[in-house]
C-alpha cells in the first residue's frame, strides 16, 4: 500500500469516528413509513371536538396535514371559543386579530398574523404555503390575499366578546392568566389550539391557531404562527406544538427545541419536559404565575405533553383510543 493511499484510507476512518452513525431515521427524512395506527393529538379538552371532525380525514387514508386543517377549523368558527377565532376576545383597541400556521411532512410551511375579518386563518395560511413563495403574510396584505381567493369577509366580533371588552375597558388591566381556559367555561374555551397529525402513511403534520390574548396590544403577535415556536414539524424526528404565553415561547424557539430533543432520542413528553425546564430556567420567579405547554408526536406515534403549571390538558384520538390526559407539569 503506497503512503498517499495510506493517507487516504486514516482520514477517511477518522472523519468517521468523528461524525459517528446518523441518528436513527434520519436517512429516511421525509420519505414517509408505513404506520398501523394513525394518531391525532391537540391541546386541551376542547381538542376532543376538533380531533373528532381531523379523524375520518386519518382514518380514510388521507393526508395528516388535511387532517390538522379541518381540526382546528372546528375551534375557528366555534364563538364559544373565546381565544380562537370568529368569537375570540379582541385586543385592547376592540379588533379581533388572527394568527395561524401549517406546516406539513415536507417543510411546506405558511402563515398568517394580525389577520382581521376571516373566518378560518388557517386555511388562509396553508393557501400561503401553497400558492406563493412567502411563509408569513400580515395584517392587511393577508387579508388582501384572503379575499382574492376567495374568503369571506365578516365581522369577528362577536356581542359576548364586544361586552366582555367594554367591561375590561373599564380598569383596562392587562394581565395574563394562567389556564385562562378554565375561567372561561372549561373545556368550552381554551387558549391557541394546536394539533398534531400522523396519517396512515407514516406522515406527520400540524397546525396552530389563536386570536391571541385578549387585549394585547395592537399588532402584538404570539409564537402561535410562528414556525419553530408555536408549531415545527420534521418528518424523521416529529413534531410538537405549544400554547401558552407566547412571548416565553418564542424565546427558546419552543417547538423546535422539543422537536431538537427527540431528534436525540427523548420520549415525547421528556422532550417536552426538557423544554418547559429550559424557560423555568431562564426566569425562574416570572415562571411562577405564567404557563407554558407543549405537546409532541413521534414519527412512530408516541405522543406527549408538559407544562410549567398544572392544568394544562391534551386529547389524543386513534384507532383505538379517544382521552383527554392532563400534562405533567414543572410545578
Amino acid at each position: 500500500m503506497t503512503d498517499t493511499k495510506r493517507r487516504t484510507l486514516l482520514k477517511a476512518a477518522l472523519l468517521g469516528s468523528a461524525v459517528g452513525p446518523l441518528p436513527a431515521g434520519l436517512a429516511a427524512a421525509g420519505t414517509g413509513r408505513k404506520n398501523k395506527e394513525a394518531v391525532v393529538i391537540s391541546t386541551w379538552n376542547y381538542g376532543r371536538k376538533a380531533n373528532a371532525v381531523a379523524w375520518p380525514v386519518l382514518e380514510k387514508g388521507g393526508q395528516a396535514v388535511d387532517a390538522v386543517e379541518a381540526g382546528v377549523r372546528v375551534a375557528e368558527a366555534d364563538p364559544q371559543a373565546r381565544t380562537v377565532g370568529y368569537g375570540g376576545l379582541p385586543d385592547r383597541d376592540g379588533h379581533v386579530t388572527l394568527d395561524a400556521c401549517i406546516m406539513d411532512s415536507h417543510f411546506n410551511c405558511g402563515a398568517v398574523l394580525c389577520l382581521e375579518h376571516i373566518m378560518h386563518p388557517v386555511s388562509v395560511a396553508r393557501m400561503v404555503m401553497e400558492k406563493t413563495p412567502h411563509i408569513y403574510l400580515v395584517g392587511d396584505g393577508a387579508l388582501q390575499f384572503a379575499l382574492a381567493n376567495g374568503f369571506e369577509k365578516i365581522n369577528l366580533l362577536t356581542p359576548e366578546s364586544e361586552a366582555d371588552w367594554k367591561e375590561w375597558l373599564k380598569t383596562a388591566n392587562y394581565h395574563p392568566e394562567k389556564n385562562i381556559e378554565n375561567r372561561l367555561g372549561g373545556e368550552q374555551n381554551h387558549d391557541t389550539i394546536g394539533m398534531l397529525a400522523l396519517d396512515k402513511a407514516g406522515n406527520l403534520g400540524g397546525a396552530c391557531t389563536t386570536s391571541g390574548m385578549a387585549y394585547k396590544m395592537r399588532g402584538r403577535v404570539g409564537d402561535s404562527p410562528i414556525i419553530g415556536s408555536g408549531l415545527y414539524v420534521d418528518n424523521a424526528a416529529g413534531a410538537a406544538t405549544a400554547s401558552g404565553v407566547g412571548e416565553e415561547i418564542i424565546r427558546v424557539a419552543g417547538a423546535h427545541l422539543v422537536v431538537g430533543y427527540m431528534e436525540q432520542g427523548l420520549s415525547p413528553e421528556n422532550a417536552c419536559k426538557k423544554a418547559v425546564e429550559k424557560i423555568v430556567r431562564i426566569h425562574p420567579s416570572k415562571s411562577r404565575d405564567l404557563q407554558v405547554g407543549f405537546i409532541a408526536l413521534s414519527p412512530a406515534g408516541a405522543y406527549g405533553g408538559y407544562s410549567i403549571q398544572p392544568g394544562f390538558t391534551y386529547a389524543v384520538k386513534t384507532g383505538s383510543k379517544e382521552e383527554v390526559f392532563t400534562a405533567k407539569s414543572f410545578y
